[in-house]
């Protein structure tokens, strides 16, 4: 077919990657995959491959073997740097390329709300190299701490701060929690359970989970103090220096450890004009995702705020599910060229707490699910969630055997020694 149009997709999540699913063999068209990475990850788990309890490679995939069977499809890697929407073109860190449909599924960033201390010091949850970083960091302290006879120095070391607590913040202190009552005590023997350090949530709304329903927060709330979770409401990290972490009601929490998952927003760059961005540094567009001033620029998930529908006047939650229905919807009107508009479908929510500790919403926060059964529906979504069959293996025996044992074995420090690039 002659004259194909080229479409350039710039980033390869969750709605880069199921838009480029829906283009498959859509042959009137050339698509074009742009990540900085070469592999498709799976952020809902990094904190797993942060406490040591699954290996990178169970939530990741190439990009390249993901699009094997996608005959209209390249992948290029580089790192966008900027738009030029009057050349139809982009600049990458390798080089440019020329579009006729540009599509922007760049995703979000971690927002450290203009903090430079806490930006330099603390550690986000954002991308499979910070999952891998705070990794390193738990296990050397606590390899350190075997080696200090000051206990207050120990637990400033062993101490974790972890701000936010939405679904990463809750999922991660949990995860933490069983560590310290499974692990510890077997693996690291010099240890006084005295010395060891407090886990903190911190968060500056009423409640855990505060987009979920409220029988969900209470539940959640509950166990969490369970599991001795130091949990500080209506507060927000103020500063980080020191080994200091301070808050926003005068409290000081001595720790070397401040885990950052307390804000996103979208990545921008070069080229848009600054009326181009709404709340959260989001692309405005219209309801087919078309960003307003411009003929042939889209916007998706988390990079997207969509501009006048009366039911998300702030823009439609920053989750999987909405920046899937989009690429969905957007590869669809594009086949067709009938253009419906975007109509978000709440499929619900849900968080892990620990082992057969979980929570779920229903659509609408209609129905809710603690406990087991709330746990194996979370299982059960994300391994079907996970892009390839041998990853959903891979996650599903990583999870079976620290259900029945307690115990994982990922836990190496892993520093790689990068040599200069070409």
């Amino acid at each position: 077919m002659e004259n194909k149009k080229t479409i350039v997709v710039v980033g390869g999540g969750f709605a880069g990657l199921e838009f480029i699913n829906q283009m498959n063999h859509a042959h009137q068209f050339n698509v074009i995959l742009v990540d900085l990475n070469n592999y498709n990850f799976f952020p809902p788990l990094l904190y797993q491959v942060a406490a040591g309890f699954m290996e990178p490679s169970a939530i990741s995939y190439p990009f390249r073997k993901i699009l094997r069977k996608h005959d209209n499809v390249k992948f290029r890697m580089g790192e966008l740097q900027r738009v030029i929407p009057e050349e139809n073109k982009i600049i990458l860190s390798n080089g440019e390329l020329h579009y006729d449909i540009l599509v922007m599924a760049s995703g979000a960033e971690t927002n450290f709300f203009g903090n430079k201390n806490i930006e330099e010091l603390s550690l986000p949850m954002k991308t499979i190299s910070d999952s891998l970083a705070l990794r390193n960091l738990v296990f050397t302290r606590l390899e350190r701490a075997t080696r200090i006879e000051d206990p207050n120095t120990r637990k400033k070391l062993l101490s974790f701060v972890i701000a936010g607590a939405g679904p990463t913040g809750v999922e991660l202190s949990g995860l933490f929690s069983e560590m310290r009552l499974h692990i510890l005590e077997k693996d690291y023997p010099e240890l006084n359970p005295k010395d060891l350090g407090n886990i903190y949530l911190i968060d500056g709304q009423d409640a855990v989970l505060a987009a979920m329903s409220k029988r969900t927060q209470d539940y959640t709330y509950e166990k969490l103090k369970e599991y001795g979770v130091i949990i500080k409401l209506n507060t927000f990290v103020k500063d980080f220096k020191d080994d200091v972490v301070s808050l926003s009601d005068g409290t000081e929490i001595e720790s070397r450890n401040l885990i950052w998952a307390a804000g996103i927003s979208a990545r921008t760059f070069d080229g848009f004009k600054e009326e181009n961005f709404g709340r959260g540094k989001r692309l405005k567009t219209n309801s087919h995702n078309l960003v307003e001033g411009y003929t042939n620029i889209y916007a998706l998930g988390d990079t997207a705020i969509i501009i006048g529908d009366k039911d998300y006047p702030n823009g439609h939650p920053q989750l999987a599910q909405v920046a899937i229905q989009q690429a969905k919807n957007l590869g669809k009107n594009l086949k067709s060229n009938a253009w419906e508009p975007f109509n978000y479908s709440d499929k619900g929510s849900m968080a892990i707490i620990g082992s057969n500790k979980a929570v779920t919403d229903g659509p609408d926060q209609k129905f809710f699910l603690k406990g087991f059964i709330a746990w194996c529906v979370w299982i059960f979504v994300h391994i079907m969630s996970l892009v390839s069959f041998r990853n959903r293996m891979r996650a599903f025996y990583d999870w079976m055997g620290y259900y029945i044992n307690k115990d994982q074995s990922f836990r190496m420090i892993i520093r790689p020694k990068e040599k200069k690039s070409e």
